[in-house]
């Protein structure tokens, strides 16, 4: 029942912020209604007694002045439809009800009259009604029963014996109209209100939210600033100082790639002379793009530890052209159709994709690379042969010098890093990496690369 009304509540903070605020103040709107009517009631209920006490207080004096014969005059005339005044030589009441209403009237009839001799009770009793509804069911009639002795004529002891039988009148209905446009204007000034405060609130969780997924793309210096709401700063203070942490162990990190970048200038530099002295020139020139993409690599950790940041420039690549050269240094077969272009660094995405066939020759036995696009991204699939990845396991073999089980021979060599820096790169161009088994056996990793610029 719970995952059900779940489902209908809204998924933002703003809107159930919002959501909440109305149905509090429907809820209060309802229960001032309710309110309003048992004030009604009360009231109306304390109107009919004071009218009771009035009628009688006025009627004492008048008995008490004239002879009995008149006071029976009297008694008939001040009876009606709802109320039986008699005045009889014997009490109706030999004294009053000790409960509380009952007291309260015969005490606001003494005070009235100015005596202490009065006897009442009040009780309530179903209303006999022809009318057979709900309504009239839950009908009830009030019976108030008074008792006051009068002063002796023709040497016999007289009493003034009243019985009221009005019904108790149905509260006035409420103004449907007048009572929906004070809920609807409250809701109004509500929504409204709620509005301004869910944007304060939710605008420091959207900053917090923006950052984490700049964090998530490898930018350590945002920060978040630390205003609003006492938890919202405590959660801003938290992440900047999460950050903090990160970027010193970064700078320690990046210090030891400079250090040994810095360390492959010399070998390379060696070797490119020796490159250069090959005869044969396919031989000669593939050698040489290989170690001018090592000095890039070399280049970019030792700038990285100086800059702070990766000195290879964004550009517009060709990826089919740079997928069908990364297939045919390693000799597998390549589906790559040309005019597929995105914004990227080209070393930088080589290597990613380089790792990925690497990864499915080395353990695979064989790779089979494919290039396609949509609308918004382009996909490089790399197939392998090999006996695949447990499926628990898909995701933890992104960690650094995490491999697969024993299943994925361990002669084969590696140091699981080849994985972790491929996914590194391709989230720093806003893509992704994924793993899935696939129902022919082997394993297919797919490259997801925006083809628009990264923010």
């Amino acid at each position: 029942m719970m995952e059900r009304l779940r489902r209908f509540l809204p998924d933002a903070l703003a809107g159930r912020i919002i959501l909440l605020l109305v149905s509090a103040i429907v809820f209060a709107n309802l229960i001032g209604l309710v309110i309003l009517t048992l004030e009604q009631q009360r009231f109306d209920r304390n109107a009919s007694i004071e009218r009771e006490i009035e009628r009688t207080a006025a009627l004492v004096p008048a008995m008490e002045t004239v002879d009995a014969p008149t006071r029976r005059l009297i008694a008939d005339d001040a009876s009606t439809r709802f109320a039986r005044v008699r005045v009889q030589n014997k009490p109706m009441l030999q004294e009053s009800v000790p409960d509380r209403r009952s007291s309260a009237f015969a005490q606001q009839l003494s005070d009235a009259l100015g005596r202490d001799d009065v006897r009442v009770s009040i009780i309530d009793r179903q209303q006999p009604d022809a009318n057979d509804n709900f309504r009239s069911r839950f009908r009830a009639e009030e019976v108030i029963a008074i008792t006051i002795p009068l002063t002796q004529r023709d040497g016999r002891p007289e009493w003034l014996n009243v019985v009221t039988r009005g019904v108790k009148p149905p509260p006035e209905r409420i103004d449907g109209q007048l009572f929906l446009t004070v809920l609807i204007l409250s809701l109004l000034l509500v929504l409204g209100v709620s509005m301004l405060i869910a944007r304060h609130l939710t605008k420091p969780l959207a900053e917090l939210s923006n950052a984490a997924k700049a964090v998530g793309r490898g930018d350590r210096s945002i920060r978040v600033p630390e205003e609003g709401p006492r938890e919202m700063r405590d959660a801003a203070r938290a992440f900047n100082v999460m950050q903090d942490e990160i970027a010193r162990f970064d700078a320690e990190r990046v210090r030891m790639l400079a250090a040994v970048g810095h360390d492959l200038r010399t070998p390379m530099t060696s070797l490119r002379i020796r490159a250069e002295m090959v005869d044969e020139d396919e031989q000669r020139d593939a050698m040489v793009r290989i170690l001018d993409e090592m000095t890039v690599m070399a280049d970019g950790l030792v700038s990285y530890a100086q800059k702070g940041e990766d000195t290879e420039p964004f550009g517009r690549i060709d990826l089919g052209s740079l997928v069908r050269q990364l297939c045919e240094d390693r000799g597998v077969k390549c589906t790559a159709p040309e005019g597929i272009e995105v914004k990227a660094r080209r070393v930088g995405l080589g290597r990613a994709v380089g790792n990925l066939i690497d990864n499915a020759i080395r353990y695979g036995g064989s790779a089979s690379v494919s290039l396609t696009r949509d609308d918004t991204s382009a996909f490089v699939a790399i197939d392998d042969e090999g006996p695949g990845i447990p499926t628990e396991s898909l995701e933890s073999v992104f960690q650094p010098f995490v491999r697969g089980d024993n299943s994925r021979s361990l002669s084969t060599g590696g140091t699981g890093l080849g994985l972790s820096i491929a996914r590194t790169i391709i989230v720093a161009h806003r893509g992704q990496v994924t793993l899935e088994n696939r129902e022919q056996g082997g394993l297919r990793a797919t490259a997801t690369i925006p083809l628009g610029p990264p923010k």
